[in-house]
């Protein structure tokens, strides 16, 4: 999953710390979130929509994202 956690957050000037304490995570979670080895629950992800002001969809897309096509069928 890709976002732009990382974008908003120095937006912001915000550091990891910061952000991952206004999260209730550690710093090591929001670098993983970041890099996008680690997708968040959906608690978690609510959370973060929450913090840095953003509908979930605006903040993380599906790395596989692809158009709808025509229906199968």
């Amino acid at each position: 999953m890709e976002n732009i956690i990382r974008d908003l957050r120095l937006d912001r000037g915000w550091t990891q710390a910061d952000l991952a304490a206004q999260l209730g995570v550690s710093r090591q979670t929001v670098n993983s979130l970041e890099k996008g080895r680690y997708d968040p629950s959906l608690p978690l992800a609510f959370t973060i929509s929450r913090v840095l002001g953003r509908p979930i969809e605006q903040i993380f897309t599906p790395a596989d994202h692809l158009p709808d096509g025509p229906a199968a069928g």
